[in-house]
């Protein structure tokens, strides 16, 4: 299916707002990233939705001194104004020491300036603790 590169450029330059607002501990910021009625399904947890809850559940990422370090797109597909991202995330701590690393799928939309996260689901590539 695949996607334009304007597609594909436009939900980069999100995912470095994303990038952006989570370093510089904005929660509020990357939740404004979301659709109206934008929902993640986090690892653990079950969905969020809405921007409070959403701006809430970023803050506590945050809070453990997480930095994301990559949102690394691996292939995008269009869909009108709809588009499916599916990427590889790394997450660090304050020192730079890695700290988490998995994949992600994000429905985006497009709204009348940029595109949105609509779905948001991602999880870890670490294996799991015994």
């Amino acid at each position: 299916m695949g996607a334009s590169s304007a597609v594909t450029d436009g939900i980069v330059n999100a995912n470095q707002a994303f990038k952006e607002a989570f370093n510089s501990g904005d929660a509020a910021g990357v939740a404004a990233l979301y659709t109206a009625d934008g929902q993640l399904a986090a690892p653990n947890s079950d969905i969020i939705e809405g921007a409070e809850a959403l701006a809430g559940f970023w803050k506590a990422f945050i809070e453990m001194g997480l930095k994301v370090e990559a949102l690394d797109t691996v292939e995008v597909d269009e869909y009108g104004d709809s588009a499916v991202e599916q990427g590889r995330y790394r997450l660090v701590d304050a020192d730079g020491n890695a700290v988490d690393h998995g994949k992600y799928m994000i429905l985006w939309k497009r709204d009348g300036v940029g595109w949105k996260l609509h779905r948001d689901i991602f999880n870890s590539s670490a294996p799991a603790a015994h």
